[in-house]
């Protein structure tokens, strides 16, 4: 059923008092929206989501037994060559992908240790997959009998563990959902009759989602696995509408863009496109950048190699880049089958905590500024923190009006002559008194402007502490 509400748009909130150099924003959501995406689209995004940057992605079931990717099953069925050798070799005849779940013990998962090591990380919100196209639950969905954690393998409430510890260490939570399930009877007969019969949504998507969201009042849903069908066929609107209304989380809850075929980078709070998405110049609505550590799968590999990881230059290479160009990121991770999460992705997430630490200011809470890439040096990027926040066009340039309490230049690589060219801040340099600071190093530096561009005199490297990219702020006397 479709429920028609009356429209009614305004911001309330808007705080006076200025703390930390921000106009605090109560972006709360006083609107009724309506079941169609004119409407919807009108909803404002809330503020948390843009001043976190960074999220963590875990994408861990079934699919970490056997170990080859999160597609083992749907692969499998389609015959993949390896797949087949490797079940004809190490299993025998008649094996299922179902007789795996009782191999998904989790025995060593320790969501405290989990939610720490995010923590250190320095990420502000979590991700986890409830569910993956195969449809196996990581709680006790009420439509998935036997076919969920609580009543095989770990005998365990894998959602319920992992977002108690998560809030407990002061993250926000999420929550990944594919909306379809490759082999559910009643998907196939839907999809074999064109979608015109709505047995899945109605007896088995809905009920999930909405026992998710009041159960575990997520701050963030992550929805998947929609592109084969129009989103008349998931009734995305009508959810959505229900989610903004009357949901628990209605006020905080952000979501993406995957909610039925054409969907993608049209609609939704942010915006995914698609997997590794990172345009490269600012865009026009809320966006993200989700990439996995491991470059070939995003659920656990067992001959992943470190060849096959990211590195700490390529990690930040991301965040940077996506966070100047007014978008987050979300870093997958895969944990194995025991629960553990591979010490390679520890490493990398407690480097990028270490960064964090002293550079944090640069990423956090800022907002894109007037120019992103400088215009004479590729490997320079920029933010800014302004005052008032731009609650209903977070990706938008600063105003004539607005306050710039500090840009941020962070350069990708350190140059041979300990001299940073840089073309864009000469104006700024030229009509107000800027201090310059290397962040993590004591001093101010010094530049100079020659021809409308400006050098800055950087210190030894071997004085400076911070790895893999440095970060310039640029701050008005």
């Amino acid at each position: 059923m479709i429920f028609l509400f009356i429209f009614i748009i305004y911001l309330v909130g808007f705080s006076s008092a200025v703390e930390n150099d921000t106009i605090v924003l109560k972006s709360k959501q006083c609107k009724k929206f309506e079941p169609y995406w004119a409407n919807l689209d009108t909803r404002i995004l809330p503020q948390w989501y843009d001043e976190a940057k960074i999220g963590i992605f875990v994408h861990w079931g079934i699919y970490s037994v056997p170990g080859f990717s999160e597609w083992f099953w749907n692969n499998w069925e389609e015959k993949e060559m390896v797949i087949q050798k490797f079940m004809k070799n190490y299993f025998a005849p008649g094996f299922t992908y179902q007789d795996f779940a009782p191999m998904f013990k989790a025995e060593f998962f320790d969501p405290n240790q989990w939610a720490h090591l995010f923590m250190k990380a320095g990420v502000r919100y979590v991700v986890l997959t409830s569910k993956h196209h195969d449809g196996f639950c990581l709680f006790p969905s009420q439509r998935s009998f036997s076919w969920n954690s609580c009543e095989v393998g770990p005998k365990l409430d894998v959602v319920s563990e992992l977002s108690n510890a998560v809030k407990k260490v002061g993250l926000k939570f999420g929550i990944y959902h594919s909306l379809f399930e490759w082999f559910n009877p009643m998907y196939k007969e839907d999809k074999k009759n064109n979608f015109k019969t709505l047995y899945y949504p109605n007896m088995k998507l809905w009920p999930e989602l909405k026992q998710l969201v009041n159960d575990y009042k997520p701050s963030l849903l992550w929805a998947d696995g929609d592109w084969e069908a129009y989103e008349t066929y998931w009734r995305s609107t009508d959810f959505l509408a229900w989610l903004y209304n009357e949901s628990p989380v209605k006020e905080e809850i952000v979501v993406n863009d995957r909610w039925g075929k054409g969907t993608s980078c049209k609609h939704g709070d942010f915006y995914n496109c698609h997997d590794h998405y990172n345009p490269g110049k600012l865009q026009p609505h809320k966006w993200e950048n989700a990439f996995t550590v491991d470059k070939k799968s995003w659920g656990f590999r067992k001959t992943m190699n470190s060849n096959d990881t990211m590195s700490m230059k390529e990690i930040l290479h991301e965040i940077v880049t996506s966070v100047s160009c007014g978008g987050n990121v979300l870093i997958n991770v895969g944990p194995t089958q025991y629960g553990t999460i591979p010490p390679i992705f520890q490493d990398r997430l407690l480097k990028l905590g270490n960064w964090l630490e002293i550079n944090g200011k640069a990423i956090y809470g800022t907002s894109p500024w007037h120019n992103q890439n400088d215009a004479i040096n590729s490997d320079v990027w920029y933010t800014c923190q302004k005052t008032p926040y731009n609650a209903l066009h977070p990706t938008a340039k600063p105003l004539i009006t607005d306050t710039i309490s500090g840009i941020f230049a962070i350069f990708l690589s350190w140059p041979l002559s300990n001299r940073l060219i840089l073309k864009d801040v000469t104006g700024y340099i030229q009509t107000s008194v800027y201090e310059i600071k290397l962040l993590g190093n004591d001093g101010d530096l010094s530049s100079e402007i020659k021809n409308g561009i400006t050098y800055v005199k950087l210190p030894d490297k071997a004085t400076v502490v911070v790895e893999y990219v440095w970060v310039l702020r640029f701050t008005p006397k």
